[in-house]
């Protein structure tokens, strides 16, 4: 169903909604085709605003192409659940303009958003070396009231303590070397935890065994020295 016929249809909702209103006896019954009709009439202005700026781009592509510039979006917020890393991109009225006009391509590692013709601007955003590889099939992206939303799905299962490898990579130079009194099985210790974390279950249990061995040798070790 194209544009027009959904103004059609919402017109037609819309005069049937005033008639079931004026039959209506029931003051509960009232007001909810009341609510139903401000939604509907909400709906309705947005469609034939779409409509006037797509009659007026294909009119005169050129001068609203010239009209457009664009502008880099800096500003965003991330969050994470199992399966998906979600991007939240705030940009006033964007729900406003046709679904087409926002644009979100994916690969393995980044995501590219652009955004046209928002109110006479361009607005775009890549993220290059995503932490961990992801799904770029079944990502996807949501318009909401005032925002775009990127859903990329993670091809594991996974938490991300970062958006990037650049923030990470970030983070972890400004971390405070070792001391020069630091105790140098500090550094094994760490080594191993991060072997384990990696690791699959096979190695895990050869840890935990190399582990247990190491401590009865140990208690072992002090019971002689106590005898």
């Amino acid at each position: 169903m194209d544009r027009a016929e959904q103004i059609t249809q919402l017109e037609a909702d819309l005069e049937e909604l005033g008639s079931l209103l004026k039959q209506a006896e029931r003051k509960r019954v009232q007001e909810v085709l009341k609510q139903e009709q401000k939604k509907v009439e909400k709906e309705l202005a947005t469609k034939r605003q779409q409509q006037e700026q797509q009659a007026r781009r294909e009119a005169d592509p050129a001068a609203a192409s010239k009209a457009a510039y664009t502008v880099k979006i800096t500003s965003y917020a991330w969050d994470q659940s199992e399966k998906f890393v979600k991007i939240y991109i705030a940009l006033k009225n964007v729900h406003k303009i046709p679904s087409e006009n926002v644009e979100v391509s994916f690969t393995e590692r980044s995501f590219s958003v652009l955004v046209k013709d928002l109110e006479g601007k361009n607005h775009q955003m890549t993220i290059l070396n995503l932490l961990q590889p992801i799904d770029e099939k079944d990502s996807n992206t949501k318009i909401k009231t005032d925002m775009v939303l990127v859903m990329c799905k993670k091809q594991t299962a996974k938490k991300w303590e970062f958006l990037t490898s650049v923030e990470k990579q970030s983070k972890e130079k400004d971390k405070p070397p070792a001391g020069e009194n630091a105790d140098p099985s500090d550094g094994l210790m760490t080594m191993l935890k991060k072997i384990y974390e990696d690791g699959d279950d096979d190695m895990k249990r050869t840890i935990n065994k190399a582990w247990s061995e190491s401590q009865e040798k140990k208690i072992r070790g002090e019971d002689m020295m106590n005898l």
